[in-house]
This record gives C-alpha cells, sequence and structure tokens, in this order.
C-alpha cells in the first residue's frame, strides 16, 4: 500500500499517531469519564459543560476521530506513485487551490468563534476561485456551471465580508447563493464522472459529500440539543468535503496509462 501512492508513508505515520493519540483518549474518557481529551481531538475544542461520558455521546465522538483519521490517510498520501503527466498552468493552479480549500475546511473546524468568520469569508473566496478554475480546466460551454458557482461562493464572499463590516444580508439571498452552491457541486460532480482525468472513487466522495448532510440531520433529530456531542456527525461531512477536494486534485497528478492520447486530447 506504502508504494501505490507518493506520499504514503508520511501518511500512514501521521495517521497512526492520531489513530494512537485517539485511542488513549477512549481510554482515558472510559476509566476517568473525562472527555476532555477526546473532545480537543475530535471537535478541536474544550469539552462543552455539562456533557457526559455517556455511551451515545462516546460513540459520536469516536466516528467524529475515525472520520478524521481516514481524512488524514486520504488527503496526506498524495498523488498515486509514478511520473506524473504534463500539466498545464490552469491545472497546476486548480490543483494548488483544491489543496488550498482543503486546509479552510479544516480552518474552520480549529478556529474560535472570534476568527470564525473570517475564516469562513477566505473558504468562500478560495471555492470562488476553485469555480473559475475548474472551468477552464474541464473546458467545453459550461456558462451554467460557472454562472452557478460564481453566484453560490461568491455571492457567500460578499456576504460574509459584509458581515464583517456589521451588515445584514437577508436570509432569502443565503439560501439563493446555497442553492447555487449546491447546483455548481451537482454539475461539476457530473462533468468529473465523465472525465477520465478523475477517478469512481473520488466521484463518490463528491456525491457522499453532497449527500450526507440530509442524512446527518436525520441520525441527529434523536439526540438532544444540550448536553451530547451531536456536533461530531457534521465532522464527517466535512471530512468527505475535504477528502473529495483532495483526490479531485490527487487524480490530476495521477499517472496516464495511454500519455499519445491524453496529449492528443490536451493538444
Amino acid at each position: 500500500m506504502s508504494r501505490r501512492h507518493r506520499s504514503a508513508l508520511p501518511a500512514l505515520l501521521v495517521t497512526g499517531l492520531y489513530g494512537a493519540a485517539l485511542t488513549v483518549a477512549v481510554v482515558v474518557a472510559l476509566i476517568s469519564g473525562d472527555l476532555g481529551p477526546l473532545w480537543w481531538l475530535t471537535l478541536f475544542a474544550t469539552v462543552t459543560e455539562g456533557v457526559a461520558a455517556t455511551g451515545q455521546n462516546l460513540l459520536l465522538l469516536v466516528l467524529a476521530g475515525l472520520s478524521w483519521a481516514w481524512g488524514i490517510w486520504q488527503i496526506l498520501r498524495g498523488p498515486p506513485a509514478g511520473p506524473p503527466p504534463q500539466q498545464d498552468r490552469n491545472t497546476l493552479r486548480l490543483r494548488v487551490a483544491l489543496y488550498v480549500a482543503t486546509a479552510t475546511i479544516w480552518l474552520l473546524h480549529v478556529t474560535t468563534s472570534s476568527t470564525w468568520a473570517y475564516a469562513t469569508v477566505i473558504d468562500s473566496a478560495v471555492m470562488w476561485v476553485i469555480v473559475l478554475l475548474f472551468m477552464r480546466v474541464l473546458g467545453g460551454d459550461r456558462q451554467y456551471t460557472r454562472g452557478a458557482g460564481v453566484l453560490g461562493y461568491g455571492g457567500f464572499t460578499v456576504i460574509g465580508v459584509l458581515d464583517l463590516v456589521g451588515w445584514s444580508v437577508p436570509d432569502e439571498v443565503e439560501s439563493i447563493c446555497g442553492l447555487a452552491g449546491l447546483v455548481w457541486t451537482v454539475l461539476v460532480l457530473r462533468a468529473q464522472g465523465g472525465d477520465d482525468r478523475w477517478g469512481t472513487a473520488t466521484v463518490a466522495y463528491g456525491i457522499a459529500a453532497l449527500a450526507s448532510p440530509i442524512f446527518l440531520v436525520l441520525a441527529a433529530l434523536p439526540f438532544p440539543d444540550e448536553g451530547s456531542a451531536v456536533e461530531a456527525l457534521g465532522v464527517v461531512s466535512s471530512v468527505l468535503m475535504m477528502i473529495w477536494l483532495a483526490r479531485s486534485a490527487h487524480d490530476l497528478a495521477a499517472p496516464r496509462h495511454q500519455p499519445a492520447a491524453q496529449t492528443t486530447l490536451g493538444a
């Protein structure tokens, strides 16, 4: 397995260290009832006051921890091993933007409430750049895809900036931007599915990231609003999105089995 990806050994090391720390935190929670270490490792925050180490809370936090561990492995292992294909400037820029977007999603989980608004603006702005670069790499007439992405993520960027300066935006505007971003994601996943530069697993992760919020909301209904680690369910959706973004970048650097055909297509 370590030979199939370019950075597999460092990824395996980091994943192993995180897994070991997660195991220790679970043991501490089981023995002493202290959720502090486990809460910090999975939600990157101090434990909420009044939350007990119940079976359901442990289960939710462990689920979040396993999601982070799998995400670390998928993201840090890099592209498949082998000589990378020749890439134009737009493809290289898209790969960098995809990696930056992956990092900004993680940043949203580790920032404090005082800086969360700034991180949100950064995340939306990076996704707006990805919208523009994706259209150049995909090629073809994709005006509707570009329009949906610009409206969605460009709109969220503007809304975030206005929020920072104290100007409120109607909820209807945010809903329109959210729907536009959803449409863009669907159209991009459809384009990736018909493009051999991206693998089936990458598209599957994107579909899972798109559909997971609905299932997670339904899964959260039986849990109480307070005194529970129900926010750990949101980690699953975030990790799926991070994996899709990172794998989309990895696949663009994967070795091509038919370099002659790819060169002709690029020309």
